[in-house]
């Protein structure tokens, strides 16, 4: 029988099974995995579950997201675009020396062959993400909280759509539906649209989550698992065991997960790998309506920003701006949500809400799922991008084999923690 999730008061437990380190959507899915196939398991978080980037996300489970960040269109752009404070993806100037070498590597993985094995990598992930989502929907009793009405790309014109038709054939090579529809049929999907004449690209498999927050909130309640509101900052491994210790707490698990999310870096390192792990921040603004204009998810790719129908009001999220843990938000990134929002919806008054969250970010736009190479009792799951949400079921299933000593039923070799240990770019 299921328990709702119990947050740990007083002394911290001294010995743990598995100890999951972050409790996001990842940490959560993989904590429901592993409860489920009999194993005893603890969350570390010094936030309360689900409070980061697997709230403040699209709610899209974006199967058709099988392209990169980088490619070889975005290099050529990489310098207008990191320095256009307008661009889709922008760079803090501040942040810039402490980016340099995470840069150096995407730039690489932006080439040609990087890139397309990238995309085929990222595709082969993706395969089964719907399916996943909803067996594991069904079991948390959340199924209400998925739409199957697809999702949109918008574009501007008649070129912006011939210039696309290059990115959606890669996609269709590798097994993803999309048709390319004209105004009438844009329009008679989405009504509040008929204002603009847009052309777009249906993606009629993606499922849509009405409300990630919720989602994440009625998975954590169904993982019946307690949850140590402490930060690791120390973890070693002795012997079979793994010492994990912070500010009042100290544990020691047989296994240890790191899911930490964009904050996962420093822990691996703890763990005695060095992963090129950095920082996207992310943003979104809201209002509050009864029925929002949308019936899915739509996506301005000149703006590249999405437009989410969330139970009770309209959310404008996406952009990528490369700026690290420490900076404030920026200011220039939420009036940009805002701009875009209402270029489409023109009377949207001032939002009711705006948020800034931290997506974990690698150059390849691949995970990182795998053992450790330096401490065989942890387990690497952190780095899926904006990939996080869709891949969640996925990543619980690899962890949960790798936790079993058996092989994953998929071929892992693309996001094994050690492969950049021999990529140039350094």
């Amino acid at each position: 029988m299921k328990t709702r999730l119990v947050a740990a008061r007083g002394p911290a437990p001294q010995t743990a099974e598995i100890a999951i380190i972050g409790a996001g959507i990842i940490g959560l899915a993989c904590a429901s995995r592993l409860r489920e196939a009999g194993h005893e398991v603890v969350l570390i978080d010094p936030n309360p579950p689900g409070s980061g980037a697997s709230y403040g996300n699209a709610g899209t489970i974006a199967d058709y997201a099988t392209q990169p960040v980088g490619t070889p269109q975005v290099l050529l752009s990489l310098p207008r675009l990191l320095f256009d404070r307008n661009s889709p993806l922008t760079i803090r100037h501040a942040a810039l020396a402490t980016l340099a070498p995470w840069l150096l590597r995407f730039a690489w993985q932006c080439l040609p062959g990087p890139a397309g094995r990238n995309a085929r990598a990222i595709a082969a992930l993706l395969g089964d993400a719907g399916p996943l989502w909803r067996e594991f929907a069904d079991q948390i009793g959340a199924s209400h909280l998925l739409s199957a009405q697809g999702a949109l790309y918008l574009y501007d014109s008649d070129k912006a759509a011939r210039a696309a038709e290059k990115d959606l054939a890669g996609r269709r090579r590798v097994g993803v539906t999309v048709e390319m529809i004209g105004a009438t049929e844009l329009h008679r999907l989405e009504p509040s649209l008929q204002a603009h004449d847009y052309r777009a690209a249906l993606f009629p498999g993606a499922i849509f989550m009405t409300d990630p927050g919720k989602m994440v909130s009625v998975l954590a309640n169904a993982a019946g698992v307690a949850v140590l509101p402490h930060r690791v900052t120390h973890l070693s491994q002795r012997g079979k065991i793994v010492d994990l210790s912070g500010e009042g707490f100290s544990l020691q698990a047989r296994k240890v997960i790191i899911a930490a999310g964009a904050h996962s870096r420093v822990l691996a390192r703890l763990a005695g790998d060095r992963i090129p792990l950095d920082t996207e921040r992310g943003y979104h603004v809201e209002w509050d309506m009864d029925v929002p204009r949308l019936t899915r998810p739509v996506c301005r790719t000149s703006r590249g920003f999405y437009l989410c129908p969330m139970e009770g009001r309209l959310r404008a999220a996406g952009t990528v701006e490369l700026g690290g843990l420490n900076l404030p938000p920026s200011k220039a990134r939420v009036t940009r949500l805002i701009e875009g929002a209402r270029d489409i919806f023109p009377d949207l008054p001032e939002p009711a809400r705006d948020w800034m969250g931290f997506r974990p970010s690698m150059p390849d736009s691949l995970p990182v799922i795998g053992h450790s190479r330096s401490s065989a009792g942890v387990i690497h799951a952190f780095g899926h991008g904006h990939l996080g949400m869709t891949l969640a079921p996925v990543t619980a299933q690899i962890v949960s084999s790798l936790v079993a000593g058996v092989p994953p039923a998929r071929d892992i070799s693309a996001i094994r923690p050690d492969r950049f240990q021999s990529a140039p770019a350094r």
